[in-house]
């Protein structure tokens, strides 16, 4: 697997917290700290798309148009998004 070298800046209590982690056992260093939390975010991510998959297979057919969901779906982006 190819990598990518980042540098990033964390506040004193975030690097302490880090530290902790990686003092407590959990992680042996940064790097795979880091990593962890990106794969538990995307883990996350997936997982809500796949809900959200399975919400719209168990509600059915429905008897509105495409013009009538994607009105409601525009409808639905203006009011979260302003």
């Amino acid at each position: 697997m190819a990598t990518t070298r980042k540098t990033i800046t964390l506040s004193k209590q975030q690097d302490a917290w880090v530290k902790s982690r990686i003092e407590s056992g959990d992680y042996t260093n940064d790097s795979e700290y880091f990593r962890d939390l990106i794969r538990k975010d995307q883990e996350q991510k997936l997982n809500a798309l796949k809900q959200a998959i399975q919400e719209g297979l168990d509600s059915g057919i429905s008897d509105r148009t495409m013009r009538d969901a994607w009105n409601e779906a525009e409808r639905r982006h203006r009011a979260r998004n302003g």
